[in-house]
């Protein structure tokens, strides 16, 4: 899937959003590659996901939060 924000497989703010709201599995798994390869990139997911876990029913949101924070303790 083509992601906004998306260029050249830079993870920027907007492009790890559009990836969580509006991505599938295989998105979802890339976005893990890239994060396993450069950790640096959890700070940026946490960020995003804090933005959003206000709602409880963002579990997207909730779930990369979760996983982000269990990998940079």
């Amino acid at each position: 899937m083509q992601h906004r924000h998306l260029n050249q497989q830079t993870f920027t703010l907007a492009a790890i959003d559009d990836v969580i709201a509006r991505g599938g599995r295989v998105d979802w798994a890339e976005l893990r590659m890239a994060v396993l390869a450069n950790p640096l990139l959890l700070e940026k997911v946490l960020t995003v996901c804090l933005a959003h876990v206000a709602d409880p029913y963002a579990q997207r949101y909730h779930f990369w939060k979760h996983y982000a924070e269990r990998y940079l303790a």
